[in-house]
């Protein structure tokens, strides 16, 4: 992916990383728009970054997602970049089926249906662009599991799998496949988050992954120096040592 020149769709983009990311990628000379469930919130971004497109979506629910996908393709009939961002973060106690389906299914539903719908409502139009990216987010809790969070874990887990498959599927087209891995970013993504020492400055966080894009454009994976701990436990062999150190002593013992 080119770091300038490009349209680009960020859906789940009111807040967080993919406001922050919507923003960096417009300074740096892409037509941008950025989508979300939320008006109020689509009107402030409007009023505060002139120039800046918006579109109402929803990414659980599919009409949503085709009436967003016609409005965009016809405002900007020369997208080439699809950014996968909407997710959601829900800590569930699986000691009690009553306490977590509910949010298990709609952390499915929004982490994995909604790219995947995402992909399948672009990807037609997209394979008509000479040069187009669809980029993926999954987590450093795709590779290490957070004891709080299992159908976040999962989902992330299928969004990094996702990748790695389409990305062979579609190796004959112009479309390339990037997954983007954050850690932990200082966002509203679970309560507290925002004001972690433990998790990275969301500035820190996009100005490193934007510079990791223009550094290398050809990247199957965008991964920030602090998420390396998390990704590559397993190669390293410390994957139990890394278990125990984001969940506390005695959680995990892998045989």
């Amino acid at each position: 992916m080119n770091i300038s020149g490009n349209t680009v769709f960020v859906p789940g983009s009111t807040s967080g990383i993919g406001l922050a990311l919507a923003l960096e990628l417009r300074a740096r000379g892409n037509t941008v728009v950025v989508g979300g469930r939320r008006t109020e919130l689509l009107e402030r971004i409007a009023a505060a970054h002139p120039g800046i497109g918006t579109v109402h979506i929803d990414t659980a629910d599919p009409a949503s997602i085709a009436a967003a996908t016609e409005q965009v393709l016809t405002d900007h009939p020369d997208l080439n970049v699809l950014v996968t961002m909407a997710g959601v973060m829900r800590v569930e106690d699986w000691h009690d089926p009553a306490s977590f389906l509910a949010s298990a299914e709609e952390t499915v539903t929004t982490n994995l249906l909604g790219p995947i719908r995402l992909v399948a409502a672009f990807v037609e139009h997209l394979r008509t662009r000479p040069d187009a990216t669809i980029m993926t987010v999954s987590s450093g809790l795709a590779f290490t599991p957070l004891r709080l969070t299992p159908s976040y874990n999962a989902s992330k887990a299928a969004i990094h799998m996702l990748s790695e498959s389409i990305r062979l599927q579609l190796a004959d087209t112009s479309v390339r496949v990037m997954e983007l891995v954050p850690p932990a970013v200082r966002t509203a993504l679970l309560p507290g988050q925002e004001d972690s020492g433990s998790a990275m400055p969301l500035d820190e966080f996009v100005a490193e992954a934007v510079g990791l894009i223009e550094a290398r454009p050809d990247a199957k994976e965008i991964q920030v120096e602090r998420v390396k701990f998390l990704r590559h436990g397993e190669a390293r062999g410390d994957y139990d040592q890394v278990v125990e150190a984001i969940n506390g002593p005695a959680v995990h013992s892998r045989t």
